[in-house]
């Protein structure tokens, strides 16, 4: 049995959000929550968020026992991009791409 949980829209680039959802890609979930709480990246505390909400699912909504859930999947894709103009010299202009991801997180139980 596993239960997902989803962040769609966060205004971090995917590439950023990776690098963190792959610290804790089939850890335990206690184990992962302690990674995420002494990463100094943005992006862990919205994992963090995510990976709560996951447990919580799957304690309400599946009837699992939270102490012996892992981190099954992470998966980082790329949201819409924000596209901005930049001024640059002699008139012309540069565009500046801001990118935000969508997170989605499953954990299920050990067997």
């Amino acid at each position: 049995m596993e239960a997902t949980a989803h962040l769609r829209y966060l205004r971090i680039s995917p590439r950023k959000v990776s690098i963190v959802g792959e610290l804790i890609r089939g850890k335990d979930t206690k184990t992962a929550k302690a990674i995420l709480k002494h990463t100094p990246k943005a992006a862990s505390a919205h994992l963090y968020k995510v990976l709560s909400s996951a447990c919580a699912n799957a304690e309400n909504n599946h009837d699992m026992d939270v102490d012996n859930l892992i981190v099954a999947q992470v998966q980082v894709g790329a949201g819409p991009v924000l596209k901005r103009i930049a001024p640059r010299a002699r008139g012309s202009a540069f565009r500046i791409r801001k990118r935000t991801s969508h997170i989605t997180v499953t954990v299920r139980e050990l067997e």
